[in-house]
Parts: structure tokens; sequence; C-alpha cells
């Protein structure tokens, strides 16, 4: 076998499931294909905690997709070669030749170690007899001093059944669990900063999530759902088979305001519109919904507000960023990359009938009383008939 180029994926705390693991590796298997589904050279190799991935793709690009793939916690490029001694040392000197260069040679800066694995057992040499062969190579060809402690250069050896793998270079990936493995949910999405955040924090802990997003619409433009449209597409980097759901509130938002709403607005709004998400979700079979609500961001988000809009849904509601302040919030979306299309001015619904003052806190009594006005019910039938889906062929993702 000839020296082939790899991309090694290796599982975060997926690797310490127990009885269950199975579950949790056919959706990460799975989560992995539809990031490479247009690559028909695709192989994967399934190891003990990784996956081997080889393909006619540059790796760089193989690595990139990779990164995006949530459930992994370390994406390393690889050679795949023979299980000789000799073969992984002359490897591991050409990766170095390629990575740094001959120019680096005798310098004192690049100190290195070698880590030496052995997940099958059989190889002639032990861990540590492999890592001084390998050692003793670069030694020779580099002179670079050994640290075993804090090196600047690591070269990872790993031997499997049938090949060893190495590598001399590691980047993080995204984590988490995989998408899928946690159940359904639904995810409540304007088009701020908070909701695409909140998501992706809830596909990092395993929730397939589908997404619905309210418009003010006749009474506002179609500017916020295209934002949700862009957002969802970039989320789907991270997730399979994405459907966004746009429900027009406009007019049901002006059946409360004339109801007499008042300081109460925000809040009735609030809770008509995860009324409707829970019967949405009760539809697609998904068990939770989630939003991007930070405890006392903003009035509608006092303690008692997020109680008295909790208790309008039969689901349980998950904020994943409850504890976050905004800075956080930001310098997540731009890390996952939603930043700037959120930062894009847009008409949001919730603005669109705004009291002079909003109440910050709000009793079951003084919403029961309001809502009594009207057939609830039957405005959330006429919310739900006139939805529009976008399918996932839609949502291809965004380059």
């Amino acid at each position: 076998m000839r020296p082939q180029p790899c991309v090694l994926l290796k599982y975060g705390e997926l690797a310490i499931k127990g009885r269950n693991r199975g579950l949790f590796e056919r959706h990460l298997l799975r989560n992995v294909e539809h990031a490479m589904s247009d690559d028909a050279s695709l192989r994967i190799r399934q190891r003990a905690g990784v996956l081997a991935l080889s393909s006619r793709l540059p790796q760089q690009e193989l690595m990139e997709r990779a990164r995006q793939v949530i459930g992994i916690s370390v994406v390393q490029p690889a050679l795949r070669v023979p299980r000789t001694p000799e073969d992984v040392a002359a490897s591991a000197v050409r990766m170095l030749h390629e990575r740094f260069g001959a120019g680096h040679a005798g310098s004192t800066e690049y100190s290195f170690a070698v880590r030496a694995r052995r997940r099958n057992k059989d190889f002639p040499l032990t861990s540590e007899q492999l890592a001084a062969h390998v050692g003793q190579r670069v030694c020779d060809e580099f002179g670079w001093p050994v640290d075993l402690g804090s090196p600047r250069i690591e070269v990872m050896v790993e031997v499997d059944r049938n090949e060893v793998f190495v590598s001399v270079e590691k980047y993080s990936g995204q984590g988490g669990l995989p998408v899928g493995s946690s159940g359904r949910a639904l995810v409540l999405l304007s088009g701020g900063f908070d909701s695409p955040v909140a998501a992706y924090r809830a596909m990092r802990r395993g929730l397939h999530c589908d997404f619905v997003h309210f418009t003010g619409a006749p009474y506002t433009g179609p500017s916020s759902s295209y934002k949700a449209y862009a957002l969802v597409r970039q989320l789907s980097r991270f997730q399979p088979d994405m459907r966004l759901h746009v429900v027009p509130i406009g007019t049901a938002q002006r059946s409360l305001a004339t109801a007499g709403a008042g300081q109460l607005q925000i809040v009735a709004q609030r809770r008509l519109i995860v009324r409707a998400a829970d019967v949405l979700a009760h539809r697609l079979g998904a068990e939770a919904l989630v939003t991007g609500d930070s405890l006392g961001q903003v009035s509608s988000q006092t303690l008692s507000n997020l109680a008295n809009t909790e208790s309008a849904s039969s689901l349980p509601i998950l904020r994943p960023l409850l504890g976050y302040d905004k800075d956080e919030v930001m310098a997540e979306a731009r890390r996952v990359g939603t930043g700037e299309i959120s930062a894009l001015p847009d008409e949001d619904c919730c603005k669109l009938i705004m009291p002079p003052r909003v109440a910050t806190r709000s009793t079951p009594e003084q919403l029961t009383r309001l809502e009594g006005r009207l057939d609830l019910d039957e405005l959330v039938e006429k919310l739900l008939t006139n939805v529009q889906v976008l399918s996932p062929e839609e949502l291809a993702p965004a380059s």
C-alpha cells in the first residue's frame, strides 16, 4: 500500500457514550455523508472512535467540509501508510518537510515530540518503541530537540489493524453531539442575532431543527423573510434536511391591538406566536420549541413575561442563550457565520405595533382577560393556513 492522504475525524463527548453509542455514531455518519454528498469518490472507514475520510478532493477542501460537521471534536489531516516502522518514519519525515520545509533543519526553535498510540496491539513495536524509532529519524533529518512536555510540533502516529495513520497537525471541530441524536425541535427564528445562535447551540446538543419565522405581512415587506431564508441557508451547513416555515402574523397583531392589549401587546403577541409554533411543532413531530431568549435582555424577557409566554405552549421551550449577554451572542454569531446576515436591516414583526410602554411584569389573569376577547384557536388556525414552507432542496448550503 502506498501512502494515501486522508482526514481523521475524532469524536468528542460521543466517545464516552455507553450502550447507545451506536445510535450516535449512525447519526454522525449520516451527517458526514451529507456534508460530502456531492463527492462520489468519498470513502469512509470506521475505526474505534475515529472516522477516516479519503477522496479525490484536495485534502484541504475535505478537511474544511469536515470541520462543519457537529459531533466531531478534532479534524486531523493525515497519511495512511503501511504497517511497518520504516514506512511510518519515512511518512513522518515527508509530512514535516511538506509542512515546514528543509529551511528549518537544525533550528532549536522547533522542538518536537512523537505521540504513538496502538489501537491494534499486534504491531511489532510497542508504542514507546515506535515513538522512539520515528523520533530518531526526525532528529537525524532535522536536528530538532525533543520536548515531551510542550513541544512546538507534535507527530501523531496511530496504529490500526490494517494501516497506520501519521499526522503533524490537527484542528478543532464543532464538537457537541451529532445532529438528530437528541430528537427534533422547532426554532422560532427572528431576523436578529439571538435566535440563529440559539439554533446552532441546540444543534450542538443533538437536536434536529426545523424553523418557523413570523413576518408582519401584510403590513410589512418581505425583508425579514429574506433574512430568515439567508440565516437558514447559513445554518444548513451544520444539518441536513431543514425546513423553514414562514407565517404572516400582521393581521393577528392588529386583532390583539384592537382587543385592547395596550402595554401587554408585546407579551400577548409573543404568546400568540408560541401558541402557533406549538401547534405547528406537533404537526411536524417536534418535541420542543427553541427560542433565543436571554433573561432580562429586553422587556419581554423578564422572568414573569418569560413564564407567561411559556405557559402558552404544551411543549417545553428550550432557551440555550438564557444566561448569555449580548456581547457573547454577537461573538458566537460571528463565529457561526450568521452575524453579517443578522446585521442587515429588516422589518421586524415585533416592532409593527409597539406600545409607548411595554409591560415588564405581566400576570396570567391579565393575559387571560385579554385573550378571552378573541377566538385564539380560530386565530392560530388562520395563521397556519397561510404558512409558506421552503423545502430542503431550496435551502442548499451557502457557498
